[in-house]
């Protein structure tokens, strides 16, 4: 299938077919886009929580009784595999009905004495908010911020990664099946040059992004211009941290999975493995040999564990990152190549002798590659996990639950994990610090993010404040 310039491609990351092709939406697409957002927000913000909640819960049923389509179409257009698909539609359904039940009590007036005879916090809506989305998580990363934002009582227009826009389009689909107000979240087949104009448009409220930290950059500065609320996810080099107590079966085995899902490509992937001297030796033994035995191949396959990366660029990106590492000094316990033949397939990877003026330990790497760093101590493996622009994440493995409590609180990353592999919850507050970006998604914290923090003060006063006290 021939395509031109301009042209927004669904193309199949594991055989390098092209599936289908958009033309861009014109300005008055774009326009009707938000315009029926704008109108579908003015009826659906008078709506209690109660009467959204039915609408939300008919999405998570969708979600569940469409698992095995949407799963595959992710699988066709950015490569997971399979059983992670639908694990990932899984989860969608699960955000989806715990915001459901929980908004109301997230989002309850809260009392608080003051002067008034009675002072009131409510959480009120802001409007239209534009969701700027990535292709990793195509459904989960939408989900995650809709179904929070939309239970508050706002409207959603999504422009969602260029390489995924039959999932935008499903999604918007699936919303507008489950009943929720016609518009309420309208998708854009739009490049990034359209953003700009977006956020200055007065009905978009506010920005929310999940992507690079150069692009949350830009986001951020055009944002702040508009004067418009922002939320940023960004990039992220997860240490996962390895002490002397550690059990190394386990860490090992987690470490193979926390690296390689989604072929690598997750904010919160483990990225650099910091590993006690004592135990480096045997953990590089368990953890090389975990990778080595993951199942590479058709992201449609049951059986494959990882698939392809999602585009070219990041695969030749990947490539890069890695040979420059070996050439300052790096080791390859296993993989180091790209894979012959069809697809943008790398083998997972295990570099050791890293050290941190590399590129697989200054750098994000999107892609199934793990460097490993030997420190000292507890202390010098603190040090080296906050040597880094990014605080996203961090894995922490140590026998003593109470010493890896002191340790995770020196960590500079929105969470710890102390024996887990790092992964996003809806009951858990989820974002980053540093070049991670700002703002929390999901739980309580996020739900609030995008409502109006209003006070409500109603009188008479019924004591005064002192005189020597400003109003303001």
């Amino acid at each position: 299938m021939a395509t031109t310039v301009g042209q927004i491609t669904s193309l199949n990351p594991a055989t390098e077919e092209v599936l289908a092709t958009f033309d861009p939406y014109t300005p008055d697409e774009i326009e009707e886009a938000v315009a029926e957002a704008q109108a579908s927000f003015l009826d659906w913000r008078e709506r209690t929580i109660a009467e959204r909640e039915p609408f939300m819960r008919k999405l998570a049923a969708l979600l569940r009784e469409r698992a095995d389509r949407y799963g595959r179409l992710i699988t066709l257009e950015m490569g997971k595999p399979i059983s992670e698909a639908k694990a990932e539609i899984e989860k969608c359904a699960w955000a989806c009905d715990h915001f459901a039940e929980n908004a109301k009590r997230y989002l309850a007036d809260e009392r608080v004495p003051s002067t008034a005879r009675q002072s009131v916090i409510a959480f009120e809506p802001l409007g239209v908010v534009l969701a700027v989305m990535p292709w990793n998580f195509p459904f989960w990363q939408v989900v995650r911020f809709a179904a929070p934002a939309l239970m508050a009582g706002n409207a959603a227009v999504l422009k969602h990664a260029s390489n995924v826009p039959q999932c935008a389009l499903t999604i918007e689909e699936a919303v507008r099946d489950a009943g929720f107000p016609e518009g309420l979240l309208r998708a854009v087949l739009v490049s990034g040059g359209a953003i700009e104009p977006l956020i200055a448009d007065d009905r978009i409220r506010a920005v929310t992004l999940t992507g690079s930290s150069d692009t949350g950059s830009r986001i951020a500065e055009l944002a702040g211009h508009a004067l418009k609320k922002t939320v940023l996810e960004l990039g992220g080099s997860d240490p996962f941290i390895v002490l002397a107590d550690a059990d190394l079966d386990a860490a090992a085995a987690t470490g193979a999975r926390a690296r390689n899902q989604n072929a690598g490509q997750s904010c919160i992937a483990a990225k650099r493995f910091i590993a006690e001297r004592a135990v480096a030796d045997d953990f590089e033994r368990k953890f090389a040999k975990a990778v080595e035995d993951l199942v590479v191949g058709d992201p449609l396959d049951a059986k494959t564990q990882v698939g392809p990366l999602a585009r070219r660029d990041l695969l030749e990106a990947l490539e890069r990152q890695v040979d420059a590492s070996v050439r300052m000094g790096a080791r390859v316990l296993t993989g180091g190549e790209r894979l012959s033949g069809k697809g943008f397939f790398y083998r997972p990877t295990v570099l050791t002798d890293v050290t941190p003026n590399m590129p697989v330990f200054r750098e994000e790497t999107f892609g199934p590659v793990a460097a490993v760093v030997r420190v000292r101590d507890a202390d010098e493996a603190v040090r080296a996990a906050n040597d880094s622009a990014y605080g996203l994440g961090a894995s922490l493995w140590t026998r003593d639950a109470a010493r890896g409590d002191r340790l995770a609180r020196r960590i500079e990353s929105g969470s710890v994990f102390i024996n887990g592999m790092v992964a996003s919850d809806p009951r858990l507050p989820f974002g980053g610090i540093k070049r991670s970006g700002y703002g929390r998604e999901l739980s309580a914290f996020g739900i609030r993010e995008f409502t109006n923090v209003q006070t409500i003060w109603i009188g008479p006063a019924e004591t005064q404040l002192p005189a020597s006290q400003p109003a303001e």
